[in-house]
């Protein structure tokens, strides 16, 4: 039985839940390999293949390799101890590297794939970060992760330890290799937005800025539990190996809403549109069809999540910056709008212009 959390904590996980069964029927696939509209040609609506092996680690995390993309986009290779494998990240880095500066962590969505990150394949960050001068990382995979660590590995998911690999492992490598100041700053869409505040919340001395799009941020609720369920089924995850069983105490540990007071004083930008379908949705965008039948309720569902904590933050008197778009579904090319629109919060957190 759900408990009485009132209507519109219900209307929120309602929609989000009815908006995945939506985009299963909108794209003829089964629940566990729908394709929502933030996936659309990426080429992994299939969902992930098998878990990828993990293999003996050193005790010490490091960087075991650097391959060029270009002269400024890098994949970088770690030796993750907490993820028992070798993780990829990409980097951007700036035109001037002549002084150590802030990095900009990028946390894709749910449907994260295995060699690149949707931030720069649909949402512009090679171009938009081409002039700005900080050090940018992406993550490169973790599907339906939401970007924590889980309790269990997964049989299909794998070994997600990403809050420490995220927090402890990588900031001290990034920062060594390409000469960080130790300002950091956070950005995640739709399941990474999630997991962006999520990761502000348990680790408020790492960053001082963080931006998080169309996300849900209650996973301690009865309905916003059963929204992350949701998502980590549609990649046929067991969501009881991430926070365990429904009663878990993880589930509370991890919400958001519950633990804002531990954002205060960073800069924070929130962002979500209506549903209602806006400029991007047109026969002209060949996904249209995928974004207003499923992204338009999706969407709807994560405005009344972001407006629940913007209500939280309000009443805790932290101050931020919140972009409830009249228009526009869950997909791409409102979030390609949103890198630009949240700048001058996140370059204000991290001290650059």
């Amino acid at each position: 039985m759900l408990s009485r959390r009132g209507p519109r904590r219900w209307l929120s996980g309602a929609l989000v839940s009815a908006a995945l069964l939506i985009g299963a029927a909108a794209t003829g696939a089964p629940l566990t390999t729908a394709a929502p509209a933030e996936e659309q040609g990426t080429g992994s609506s299939d969902g992930p293949g098998m878990a990828e092996q993990t293999r003996p680690m050193p005790a010490r995390p490091k960087i075991s390799g650097i391959s060029e993309i270009t002269d400024r986009r890098l994949r970088v290779y770690v030796d993750s101890p907490a993820m028992s494998r070798t993780v990829e990240v990409q980097v951007l880095l700036p035109r001037d590297r002549s002084a150590p500066r802030p990095t900009v962590y990028m946390l894709d969505g749910r449907s994260a794939v295995e060699d690149s990150n949707n931030w720069i394949e649909r949402g512009r960050a090679v171009e938009f970060y081409e002039d700005k001068n900080v050090n940018v990382v992406l993550t490169v995979g973790g599907p339906a992760s939401y970007y924590t660590d889980w309790q269990h590995p997964d049989p299909v998911l794998g070994t997600n330890m990403w809050e420490t690999f995220l927090t402890e492992e990588l900031p001290p490598l990034i920062d060594a290799e390409f000469d960080g100041n130790g300002r950091n700053a956070l950005m995640g869409v739709s399941m990474g937005a999630e997991g962006a505040m999520m990761l502000a919340v348990r680790e408020p001395q790492l960053y001082t800025a963080v931006a998080a799009h169309s996300g849900c941020y209650t996973s301690g609720s009865d309905l916003g539990q059963a929204q992350v369920r949701a998502v980590i089924a549609t990649y046929k995850g067991d969501p009881n190996n991430m926070f365990g069983r429904p009663d878990n105490p993880a589930w509370l540990a991890h919400d958001v809403t519950s633990h804002a007071e531990a954002l205060r004083g960073k800069a924070i930008y929130l962002s979500s549109g209506s549903g209602v379908p806006g400029k991007y949705d047109h026969p002209g965008n060949p996904e249209w069809l995928t974004a207003i039948g499923f992204g338009s309720p999706l969407e709807a569902g994560t405005s009344t999540c972001t407006r629940r904590l913007v209500d939280r933050l309000n009443t805790l008197g932290i101050a931020h910056t919140a972009n409830f778009r009249s228009t526009g579904t869950h997909s791409w090319p409102y979030w390609a709008d949103e890198l630009v629109s949240s700048w001058p919060t996140i370059s204000r957190g991290l001290g650059v212009s």
